[in-house]
């Protein structure tokens, strides 16, 4: 079951499948007690936007959740879906895009797409599980250099290079935006400086940085001034659209070569109706109500700020995700949780060994549109009676709380 598997008898509906109820905010029910909630990735607000919901329900109302039937491919096309992608082409200052189920398994497709087996891949070592997977799919050389190391990169490209003159093949590199777990950003205005040198192709997952970064939110290669330079660029609807599915958005014939490759679309039933609809609503929101993103960065400010000023170590980052770095293990970290969930009325995800290094402790918290500037005092003060509980040994029996729900 893995190294966090081992305790799931005593961390089931507790630290693993937690049950959050009720309306999408930054308040809900967590084992019917409300609590606070700095956990999902509603980043902009929309989850219970009232104009998408309205537009989610009418559309449900009016196509249902099966229509339409198919694959795009073979039968699941509508002007809809059409429309959908042309906005975020233009959106993402690109010829064309091309609607992804989901995100996941859409960046494992478009890697499998991209590239074959005399193509060599150059990849970021904090790269998300879905790069991962697609790279396992690769029957060619994959290279990883240390994360945002452009030193360590270079050394890499080299490498690239010759084995792609041998074998006749490309190279693409990969890397995030925002790096989801620690907030900062891939160096991309690093990365590309190498890009004439040794004509690779950038690929950027910008899972967290689409809607959130740049001065519309068309991500982090906005923020950075380099959208011309990414020559594939991946956003989902899960985070700050509050929706399911995504999208790659590229030149024409990249999008067109994908159109006809990638079999997680092909042989998968297409977006249903609402959804697409939805995310329509939601694009219109993020053009025409740049307050949304303001709310949302005027709480990120705020509480990454105010926990700086009282010492609390954010690590590296520069965007909404904001993680609160302690020190101490599995016992410790778990009964900071509780502590925090039961007397606290705190929600937020806890990050321990395997996924940081042993004797690490990350909270990590997620600012939306919805939190308020009270939200944010109460957590900074609330996380700092913590911080001086940890210090003082409070937490140190070494022992998981045994707060699992029945499996």
């Amino acid at each position: 079951m893995g190294p966090l598997g081992k305790y799931a008898d005593v961390g089931w509906g507790y630290f693993y499948y937690p049950k959050l109820e009720g309306e999408i905010s930054n308040r809900m029910k967590f084992r019917g007690n409300d609590v606070l909630v700095w956990s999902l990735n509603n980043y902009l607000g929309l989850a219970n936007h009232p104009e998408v919901r309205e537009t989610d329900a009418r559309a449900s109302e009016k196509y249902g959740l099966a229509y339409p039937m198919g694959a795009r491919m073979m039968s699941g096309q509508t002007e809809y879906h059409e429309e959908l992608e042309r906005v975020l082409a233009k959106f993402e200052n690109k010829e064309a895009s091309f609607l992804l189920n989901y995100g996941y398994q859409g960046m494992v497709s478009i890697i499998d797409s991209l590239i074959d087996r005399n193509d060599v891949v150059v990849y970021d070592s904090d790269s998300h599980a879905c790069i991962l997977d697609g790279l396992r799919m690769h029957l060619g050389k994959r290279i990883v250099y240390p994360h945002n190391d452009l030193e360590k990169l270079e050394i890499s490209l080299k490498r690239a290079k010759k084995i792609a003159d041998k074998s006749g093949g490309g190279i693409l590199v990969i890397t995030e935006g925002v790096y989801g777990m620690v907030g900062d950003l891939g160096n991309l205005p690093g990365i590309l400086k190498f890009k004439e040198k040794y004509g690779f192709r950038l690929l950027v997952d910008d899972a967290h940085g689409f809607g959130t970064m740049g001065k519309t939110g068309a991500g982090t290669s906005e923020e950075q001034n380099v959208m011309d330079g990414v020559d594939v660029y991946f956003g989902t609807f899960a985070k700050a659209m509050a929706g399911i599915g995504g999208f790659v958005a590229s030149d024409k014939p990249i999008i067109k070569a994908l159109m006809y490759k990638m079999r997680s679309q092909i042989f998968a039933k297409s977006l249903p109706m609402p959804m697409v609809i939805g995310a329509l609503k939601r694009m219109e929101l993020i053009k025409s109500r740049p307050e949304l993103k303001e709310n949302l960065w005027k709480i990120v400010r705020a509480l990454q700020n105010g926990l700086k000023d009282k010492g609390f170590n954010l690590g590296k980052t520069e965007s909404p995700v904001t993680p609160v770095i302690l020190q101490g293990g599995l016992g410790e970290a778990t009964q900071i949780v509780v502590d925090l969930r039961e007397n606290y009325g705190i929600f937020c995800s806890m990050v321990i060994y395997p996924v940081v290094p042993k004797g690490v402790i990350l909270l990590r918290l997620i600012p939306t549109a919805v939190h308020t500037l009270e939200d944010v005092k109460y957590t900074i003060d609330s996380f700092s009676e913590v911080r001086e509980k940890l210090d003082a040994g409070k937490y140190s029996s070494g022992e998981v709380p045994p707060v699992a729900d029945k499996y």
